[in-house]
């Protein structure tokens, strides 16, 4: 039987300076024309919990970039491995909007990410090759993708990959939308399994959409006429909501005929922390493809607290629902669970793995 790549180690970096909503109680929410919303900002918020589900999320503190909190959850992933750091062959970091300075929207991407995780990790095998990945929300997803490929095709035997970012610097404050995005990092470490050629990744699926669907997220100026800065996270909205629904479903479906499992021994699925309704939805068109129910408990979320960091929902999440037994989930050693994403590109990808 052929060994298959296997998640040795998962870890994550949380900003500890917590976002509730009421913060957003002072805040001047514009249309795009520029106009002011007739509704107080109490329904306005109250109208954006029931939608998403976030109640909370988590900004970086100041004086912490991307690749602080790369460094950190990578750290955090090795040493749930119990591994020699210079072993690697790869760090691979997803992000999309590099190292941001408070106060800007423009990224500092040279040197790459990843070179500086390197360095703060202090590796000195120059063997080890660093480079970054930008790949819209499903980065880190795909970062995974790439690693199983090294590793299944000897390029590789250990690989480290990232998501990271800090999105509170690239909102417009006067969006109703920036209260969506968060900070964080995610990460794990991949290896060659030969010790349990049962245990790893079984199958993969990605796709990209980029006919009328590309610019559904973007960078744009701010609602405010007389704000000319320009790089904020944009996106409409609703287009994307109705893209994931009718698109992210079969993609996840292709992913998992290609494992030749059965979809009855499916215990978990980790996807994306977009929206909470939005992946509740996608789920259950999921199953509806089986002409099945959501089994209870197969979705753990936890943007209601962390809002979405892109890049770094899932790996975030996977760190606290198999280290710490996040709000009662867990993962027993042989359950099949999968892990999926949508973001800017508009890209999709899923992978199917036995834990």
């Amino acid at each position: 039987m052929t060994p298959k790549t296997y998640i040795s180690g998962l870890g994550s970096s949380i900003p500890t300076t917590e976002v509730k909503n009421d913060f957003f109680l002072d805040h001047k929410f514009l249309h795009e024309n520029g106009s002011s919303f007739d509704q107080e900002n109490e329904i306005i918020i109250s109208k954006f919990n029931s939608i998403t589900g976030i109640s909370a999320r988590r900004y970086a503190s100041d004086n912490k970039k991307a690749s602080d909190l790369a460094f950190e959850a990578a750290q955090a992933a090795i040493e749930d491995a119990n591994m020699d750091k210079e072993s690697l062959d790869y760090i691979i970091v997803a992000h999309n909007f590099g190292d941001l300075r408070p106060g800007s929207t423009q990224g500092d991407i040279l040197p790459n990410l990843a070179s500086r995780v390197k360095q703060s990790l202090g590796i000195k095998n120059s063997n080890c090759v660093a480079y970054d990945l930008l790949f819209g929300c499903p980065g880190w997803l795909q970062g995974v993708i790439h690693a199983d490929a090294f590793i299944r095709g000897g390029l590789a035997s250990k690989v480290l990959i990232i998501g990271a970012e800090t999105l509170s610097r690239v909102v417009d404050h006067t969006d109703r939308d920036s209260m969506i995005f968060a900070d964080g990092a995610g990460a794990c470490i991949l290896e060659c399994n030969t010790e349990h050629p049962k245990r790893g990744i079984l199958a993969s699926a990605t796709k990209t959409f980029a006919n009328e669907e590309a610019d559904y997220l973007f960078s744009g100026t701010g609602h405010n006429p007389e704000d000319t800065t320009e790089g904020y996270i944009k996106m409409n909205g609703r287009k994307i909501y109705e893209f994931a629904l009718n698109k992210v479903p079969s993609a996840m479906k292709a992913a998992f005929e290609k494992s030749g499992e059965n979809i009855e021994d499916l215990k978990k699925i980790f996807i994306h922390q977009a929206n909470e309704k939005m992946d509740e939805a996608i789920v259950k068109r999921f199953f509806r493809l089986y002409k099945k129910q959501v089994p209870q408990g197969i979705m753990p979320m936890n943007i209601h607290e962390l809002g979405n960091s892109s890049v770094a929902t899932i790996p975030t999440l996977m760190d606290m629902v198999i280290n710490q037994n996040y709000n009662g989930h867990e993962v027993e050693r042989g359950d099949l669970i999968m892990l999926a994403s949508v973001g800017a590109g508009m890209s999709i990808n899923a992978v199917i793995y036995r834990f």
